[in-house]
C-alpha cells in the first residue's frame, strides 16, 4: 500500500465503524450518511477524482 493511502483508509475505516451503532438503534439516516461518506472517499483516494 502506497503511503499515501494510509490516512484515508483509516478514515473509510472509521466512517464504516461509526455507520455500526446508529445501524443496530435504527437511525437508516445517520447510518445512510457515514456509509456515503466513506464512499466518497474511497472513491476520491482510489480513482483518483477530478485530476
Amino acid at each position: 500500500m502506497r503511503t499515501e493511502y494510509i490516512f484515508p483508509t483509516v478514515l473509510i475505516a472509521l466512517d464504516v465503524c461509526t455507520s455500526v451503532p446508529y445501524a443496530v438503534r435504527g437511525n437508516l439516516r445517520m447510518m445512510v450518511y457515514w456509509l456515503a461518506a466513506a464512499t466518497l472517499t474511497a472513491c476520491v483516494t482510489y480513482t483518483g477524482g477530478a485530476k
